[in-house]
């Protein structure tokens, strides 16, 4: 006849109940960190999508730049309407257009936000230059 024991009858001085709650207190010791990491996720996000923003920018100010009689103009304009407070540096060779886009974005996440610089974001992008 074999006996089946849940291992705690024979040990002495060992309470069943003795683990009730631990998962509790370890949730709420990592809780914080937990929620500093997914605010940092967070805050990663917000500087992609504004590189992505640069990106599509610079690729249309040039394009606008390159079938326009005033190329600064037109690069200007096409980035005020995508992307705030962005710097717009267009330059001209021969037959080709090109762009550089800049802003500055700031880190503005609650908590994670102090914890970092601000990023500089750039992009750059060249079109061949089309007549008016």
């Amino acid at each position: 006849m074999s006996v089946v024991s849940d291992g705690t009858a024979g040990t002495p001085g060992r309470d069943r109940h003795a683990d009730r709650g631990q998962a509790t207190i370890e949730l709420a010791l990592c809780l914080p960190l937990v929620c500093l990491m997914l605010l940092g996720v967070v805050q990663v996000a917000v500087v992609v999508r504004d590189q992505l923003l640069v990106q599509h920018a610079a690729r249309e100010a040039a394009r606008a730049a390159s079938v326009s009689a005033s190329s600064a103009a037109a690069a200007a304009q096409v980035t005020s309407a995508i992307v705030d407070h962005a710097s717009v540096a267009v330059s001209i060779a021969a037959n080709r257009v090109t762009v550089v886009v800049s802003r500055t974005t700031h880190t503005d996440v609650p908590l994670i936000g102090a914890l970092l610089p601000d990023v500089v974001l750039t992009a750059r992008a060249s079109m061949a230059r089309e007549p008016p």
